[in-house]
């Protein structure tokens, strides 16, 4: 009998690792908006950026985003406000946790890739980047370089990386 419990339960914990691993992540990479140029290293959106901050909260109104990455610049913070907004979350965004949704801020030239992926496992990911930053970010995640560095003139990126297990796909669309 103590052995057909120790079959069961080794039986049961197999099924269950198994269903953690296989769980999906969804990461939806963008690159912030569009920029004012002022000659200083971290300027605010113009209008036109903060049009296009709102389009992407559109985009994601009806997600279930459980985090919102984004680096420690207004126009990442502006354009990951356009989201929350979108999703009724307040206009000003800072690290902290917000109606259920959690806002982190994250430096790209020191990601821990293996606990960045163990802590958002399961999860709806929003990572608010930069043109050379987002693409590397993404090509870290799937294990090979796919992506190129986005031209300066380009917003409207949207990278979809989804993993499961040991899996990871990207599709890129944009949305002008």
């Amino acid at each position: 009998m103590k052995k057909v419990i120790i079959f069961i339960l080794l039986f049961t914990a197999s099924f269950y690792l198994q269903a953690q691993e296989d769980v999906a992540t969804t990461y939806y990479f963008v690159r912030h908006a569009e920029k004012q140029v002022d000659g200083t290293r971290n300027p605010h959106l113009t209008e036109e950026g903060k049009a296009r901050a709102n389009k992407l909260g559109t985009m994601f109104k009806n997600e279930k985003i459980d985090v919102i990455y984004t680096t420690d610049y207004y126009r990442t913070k502006e354009t990951a406000s356009g989201i929350a907004v979108a999703m009724k979350m307040p206009e000003k965004l800072e690290p902290g946790s917000i109606f259920n949704i959690t806002v982190k801020a994250y430096d790209p030239r020191d990601i821990n890739l293996p606990q960045f992926l163990k802590e958002t496992k399961g999860k709806r990911v929003v990572v608010v980047g930069h043109s050379n930053t987002t693409p590397n970010f993404v090509n870290s995640i799937l294990g090979k370089k796919k992506y190129e560095q986005i031209d300066e003139s380009v917003y409207g990126n949207v990278y979809i990386v989804t993993v499961i297990g040991d899996k990871a796909e990207a599709t890129l669309f944009n949305i002008d």
